[in-house]
């Protein structure tokens, strides 16, 4: 049921004044060319627009994003590894922070999504592209001329996302804090 002011009718104050403006009409022609451009008006009156849909932050709309990033920098440090220039160390150090890196953020993955190769051949093996392949799923590079079919050398499997479990961000939270600040006493 809807709220209605003071000063709006309710619907059966509107229901008796409708059958009374019908029986007034019918017995009255006077009162009858008095309405008609009242009715003329509200009927051909323009709709008012739907309210526009309110548009959340961008850190709202994006935060299951920002939930995978904090994940990857909680399981793997992987925020720290980019945002860290490496110029200045060896290949080996390099090699064994990617190391710890990689662990971690293979694990933070497999908590949220389940991955399969786009395509099941091995990397470098020589696959047949069929007519109305999915363009999504297959990136055609190199010399491409003609229709399907086309053969190729498969360079990368790809991966597609089959399920996706990503927590819920509580409202209260600020999405947008990856790592907080850590703070030793």
């Amino acid at each position: 049921m809807q709220n209605q002011s003071p000063s709006e009718p309710g619907f059966f104050e509107r229901l008796l004044v409708a059958f009374a403006c019908f029986r007034r009409a019918l017995a009255d022609s006077a009162f009858a060319r008095q309405v008609a451009p009242l009715l003329a008006g509200a009927l051909s009156a323009p709709k008012p627009p739907p309210p526009a849909p309110v548009e959340l932050p961008a850190e709202r709309t994006h935060a299951s994003a920002l939930a995978l990033l904090a994940m990857l920098q909680r399981e793997g440090r992987l925020v720290d590894f980019l945002q860290d220039d490496v110029a200045p160390y060896s290949d080996a150090d390099v090699g064994a922070a990617a190391r710890v890196v990689h662990s971690g953020c293979r694990k933070a993955l497999a908590q949220c999504l389940a991955l399969e190769p786009a395509l099941r051949e091995s990397e470098g093996a020589n696959v047949q592209i069929p007519p109305g392949f999915d363009a999504q799923r297959i990136r055609l590079t190199g010399n491409v001329a003609g229709q399907p079919p086309f053969r190729g050398t498969l360079k990368h499997h790809g991966w597609i996302a089959t399920a996706i479990k990503f927590p819920a961000i509580a409202p209260s939270l600020d999405p947008r804090v990856l790592a907080p600040a850590e703070v030793e006493l």
